[in-house]
């Protein structure tokens, strides 16, 4: 296969030819025959202009670089996707199996002995690991870092869950347009991804406990230089690799890493996200993430650390407390510590060498919990056959156990259309449903799941309701709300079988989501609905694509044929 400048030779049906050429025109970039005999370590480039989560990659690319050289190594910088949660048409989640396929392609296709991929807003992570487990050369993942938190009026701010209470509080008319706009200018002081545990926070500590990231490279802020330093380190450890050939994905990605994953991710009060792109990696391994795993792992492991939207504080209070090394030694038992890591150690190593900080109280001792279980529950019933996700931690504990009249929306245009006419009829107790909202019904699954309070609810005062769909949410994001629903409304799921009126009953406790209407009568609804047939189907490029391979949200969304070749050989037997 070849190492260094003569690995993966372009296909001329002459290698020597081949190499040669690739010289010639490398030396036109500058480089010396010293600098091309080294090891090879790429460095994805994620830096965009539509990517303000990213803004500090240029700076972070050149410290890996920096690492990389200074432990003899040859870094090459190369050009990736680039995705960004606000600015991704129709969603992120959309073009996070592009951007995998792109970063494996691309690691696949140019000559390096080791990769480091930086990355961070939600789907940015999740996508690089899926191309790095598939490629499976060594990887070192770095974390482009969380903002630092804003302020207005004396009160801290963090984008993204104070971005939902404040907008909240200026739909019912309790925040007026001219001071919504100056909180709007100050809820994102800094680049780097959102300071509370949504996604990229969530995925970034996933990161560091599967061992693929360097420790505390999870929650050191954006601008500090420690994050500069990490990403030198990291290309310290690149260079290293790209020589020693491993650990690969391979060896870290165990069956191991992810139960102290899905640990992590409960006492984290981590995004439901995360249980979604914890999928996604795992098929491209051949191991299984099972829901009933993480649900029975929630029930063990009590949310410790104490950060919005689960608790009160944000990321930079976390890192200050010791972030997840802390974390992981307050776990103690609950965590596999003969895991190894991308560091060449194991996580044992990790947990020794934690800091105890006095007085800190982000991470919670085992004894005293922010909550007595995990951040998520996993929900059955005769809506969610497959499965369904709450994310219990931040949600209202009185509506955990609740049967309401559902107030059904058929698609997230008909949400828009009516979630604020003041005709609508729909009371506090009722269940707002959301149909087709899922991988392809939407397409793309977008954060709809997150059903705004209706205005006219909103302004009596009412700031939760039970709220399910097959959409996900932001792990920002806050409330009583039941997600990704399999299989999907647009796939005949039973979900696009519920009417206005119907009682749904929720029971956290029981796991158990159900509309309460007798089997007879759904079968008949069902045999209408496959009368009507479904929709229209993409007629061209990556939507035909996605449309005809994106998988469940239990699977992960990745395409069929992504997968693990295990995977699908079982799948076919």
């Amino acid at each position: 296969m070849g190492k260094g400048l003569g690995k993966g030779l372009t296909s001329y049906g002459d290698d020597g030819f081949s190499l040669f050429l690739r010289k010639a025109f490398i030396k036109a970039m500058g480089y010396s025959d010293d600098a091309l005999s080294r090891p090879i370590v790429g460095i994805t480039n994620t830096h965009s202009d539509y990517n303000p989560c990213h803004g500090n990659a240029p700076q972070l690319i050149e410290a890996v670089k920096r690492g990389v050289m200074l432990s003899g190594g040859m870094p090459m910088v190369f050009p990736t996707i680039s995705i960004h949660e606000s600015f991704a048409h129709p969603t992120s989640m959309f073009l996070r199996n592009l951007m995998a396929m792109d970063t494996e392609e691309m690691i696949r296709a140019q000559p390096m002995d080791a990769v480091v991929v930086i990355g961070g807003c939600d789907k940015t992570l999740p996508a690089q690991i899926m191309a790095a487990a598939s490629v499976d050369l060594p990887t070192v993942v770095v974390p482009v870092g969380p903002m630092v938190v804003g302020h207005h009026k004396g009160e801290v701010l963090g984008a993204c869950t104070d971005c939902r209470r404040l907008w909240a509080a200026h739909r019912a008319d309790t925040i007026d347009a001219e001071e919504i706009e100056v909180i709007n200018g100050r809820l994102a002081p800094s680049v780097g991804t959102c300071m509370v545990m949504g996604t990229a926070s969530t995925m970034a500590c996933i990161t560091e406990t599967l061992g693929l990231s360097l420790p505390m490279s999870a929650t050191v802020p954006a601008p500090h230089a420690d994050r500069v330093r990490i990403a030198e380190a990291s290309g310290r450890t690149a260079a290293r690799l790209a020589v020693e050939g491993g650990p690969r994905p391979s060896e870290l990605l165990t069956p191991q890493a992810f139960r102290n994953a899905a640990v992590v991710m409960q006492a984290i009060g981590g995004s439901t996200n995360g249980v979604i792109h914890l999928a996604a990696i795992a098929n491209r391994t051949p191991h299984r993430f099972d829901l009933g795993e993480l649900d029975e792992i929630g029930r063990r492991v009590p949310v410790l650390v104490d950060l919005k939207p689960s608790g009160a504080h944000y990321m930079e209070h976390f890192h200050h407390a010791g972030g997840v090394p802390k974390l992981l030694k307050e776990l103690g038992d609950l965590i596999d510590l003969d895991a190894p890591t991308v560091a060449g150690g194991t996580l044992r190593e990790v947990v020794a060498a934690a800091e105890d900080v006095p007085g800190q109280d982000v991470i919670r001792p085992r004894g005293a919990p922010i909550k007595a279980e995990g951040s998520m529950a996993v929900l059955h019933g005769n809506l969610a056959p497959g499965g369904a996700v709450i994310k219990q931690a931040a949600a209202s504990s009185h509506l955990l156990a609740h049967t309401g009249r559902a107030v059904v929306f058929s698609s997230v245009a008909d949400m828009i259309a009516r979630i604020d006419d003041p005709e609508l009829d729909v009371a506090a107790d009722d269940v707002l449903v959301l149909q087709n909202a899922g991988p392809k019904g939407a397409p793309g699954m977008p954060e709809a799941g997150y059903l705004p309070i209706p205005k006219k609810l909103a302004r009596q005062g009412v700031k939760d309701m039970v709220r399910i769909s097959d959409a996900r949410m932001s792990g920002t994001a806050f409330g009583t709300i039941v997600l990704h629903i399999t299989p999907e409304s647009a796939v005949g799921g039973p979900l696009g079988l519920v009417e206005t009126g119907d009682l749904i009953r929720l029971d956290t406790g029981g796991r158990r989501i159900d509309v309460l209407v007798d089997d007879d009568e759904l079968r008949r609804r069902e045999m209408a609905r496959a009368r009507q047939g479904r929709g229209r189907t993409p007629e061209r490029g990556y939507a035909r694509l996605y449309h005809a391979s994106v998988l469940q949200a239990d699977e992960g969304c990745d395409f069929d044929f992504m997968r693990h070749p295990s995977r699908m050989s079982s799948d076919s037997e």
